[in-house]
């Protein structure tokens, strides 16, 4: 928001212009490197395509009716002050920026009057920026509505929450909807590259080690303003770690102490490609396996850290609530398939307390691994060729002939039995009395288990391995 009601409400500024301000050498970089035009802009292909509502609105070619309002829908660090600005731009359009947490309802009467006369007088349209739309009331955005009915204003508003749940339907129905993705590891790495050698940002002034980009990419988890900052913070740390009455005019390198210094968060030293990529994915299982929780939640932050992919973690989490909690505590695969489901809907950083959440539980529940062994040594006996023909009353007789095969005959339903299990054979002639695949353990769930298998086992008339 503009310092005065000048600025804000008065002649066309640099900033309206989309020109850089005098002052512009002493801006943050993020507000430096701001991008100028639809070229500079990365990310976001997919809602700035050639044709699209956003795209038409930023240069200019509304339509008939006038160009509509947009809600842009994202994560932080994704342009939708960036793009709120190039639409500003288009047709010399006039620009005021409000945010949600300082404005109210006089406020946005002020932008509306304003608007009108600058309509009436200049033939200027003017947009409003609002940041953070889902921290109004209902009644303030209410307010919004006669402007953007009339396209007194273009609306611009940016949120990160849903805005089906945070913006009322009226507005919602006069606006595109516009939802912007993060950024890419690529992309961030394009626009670091980009900050150390345009002349808004650093100017060829600074070079960037490798590990040092990698760790930057990492941290911002695209969010572009996030990865700008921490540069720009590493690179004055980069600077005071020079000595004194330095005179080379070489680029000074900031280098990954600088970044770790600047942002107060260590490197993971965790390759997603290579080695430490399995090696901690494997001491994860290894110490959920363990019952060490805490050596368990230890390994998750590592990963998460490093930037692994949550989806990646869910899923080996689902494998071990079977492989090794099993039977001993089923509701342990619940879990772990719920945060599965939940990680890919929710993403990071919140997934983290799912993940954590699984993590504990497969750690902490009773072990057995039964069901994990039972199915492999079932494998084992059918790719040694053991088993033979299905016994025949266990063979299908829904088909013509099945029963002049014999196919059925002598079938016991087993809901006919008092006790709902029906003493037949199963298995074929070789592995009836030979093979028990599945062996309880004493352990948690699976010790009530027990006592019903070696039941069936005499119900079933088979000696089973102990």
């Amino acid at each position: 928001m503009s310092d005065s009601p000048a600025d804000l409400f008065g002649a066309a500024s640099a900033a309206d212009r989309g020109e850089q301000p005098a002052s512009a050498g002493v801006a943050p970089l993020a507000v430096r490197m701001r991008p100028r035009s639809l070229d500079e802009v990365r990310g976001q292909s997919k809602v700035l395509r050639p044709g699209s509502p956003l795209r038409r609105l930023i240069e200019g070619s509304g339509g008939a009716a006038g160009p509509l309002s947009a809600i842009l829908w994202g994560p932080p660090g994704t342009g939708k002050t960036t793009l709120a600005h190039l639409v500003a731009t288009a047709a010399e359009r006039r620009f005021v920026e409000l945010s949600a947490v300082t404005a109210g309802v006089k406020d946005v009467r002020s932008v509306m009057e304003s608007a009108v006369r600058e309509r009436d007088l200049y033939s200027r349209q003017t947009v409003l920026f609002l940041d953070e739309i889902h921290r109004f009331t209902k009644a303030q955005q209410d307010a919004l509505l006669p402007g953007v009915e009339n396209r007194t204003v273009i609306l611009v508003a940016a949120t990160t929450e849903n805005p089906s749940f945070s913006i009322i339907s009226p507005l919602l129905s006069r606006s595109v909807l516009v939802t912007l993705e993060s950024l890419s590891d690529q992309e961030i790495g394009e626009l670091l590259a980009a900050a150390l050698t345009d002349e808004r940002g650093f100017d060829g002034e600074h070079t960037l080690a490798a590990d040092a980009t990698e760790h930057l990419v990492r941290i911002a988890g695209g969010d572009a303003r996030r990865a700008l900052t921490s540069l720009e913070a590493a690179a004055g740390v980069a600077l005071d770690a020079q000595p004194a009455g330095r005179l080379s005019d070489d680029p000074v390198e900031i280098t990954l102490a600088h970044v770790e210094q600047a942002v107060a968060q260590a490197a993971v030293r965790y390759d997603r490609a290579g080695d430490q990529h399995y090696d901690v994915a494997s001491a994860l299982i290894k110490s959920m396996r363990g019952s060490d929780v805490d050596a368990a939640l230890h390994y998750l932050a590592r990963m998460l850290e490093a930037g692994e992919d949550p989806r990646f973690i869910a899923r080996r989490i689902v494998i071990s609530a079977s492989e090794d909690v099993g039977m001993g505590d089923p509701t342990a695969l619940q879990t772990a398939v719920a945060a599965m489901h939940a990680v890919a809907q929710i993403g990071m950083p919140e997934a983290r307390i799912i993940l954590a959440q699984a993590v504990v539980h497969n750690a902490m529940a009773p072990k057995s691994n039964a069901a994990y062994l039972g199915i492999n040594e079932a494998i084992a006996d059918v790719r040694a060729g053991r088993g033979g023909v299905v016994p025949a009353h266990l063979r299908g007789s829904g088909y013509a002939g099945a029963e002049r095969l014999g196919h059925g005959k002598g079938y016991v339903y087993a809901h006919d039995e008092p006790d709902g299990v029906a003493a037949q054979q199963y298995l074929p002639d070789d592995l009836h009395d030979a093979v028990s695949y599945y062996r309880p353990t004493d352990r948690g769930f699976e010790e009530r288990l027990r006592t019903r298998w070696e039941w069936l086992s005499g119900r079933l008339g088979r000696t089973r391995r102990q």
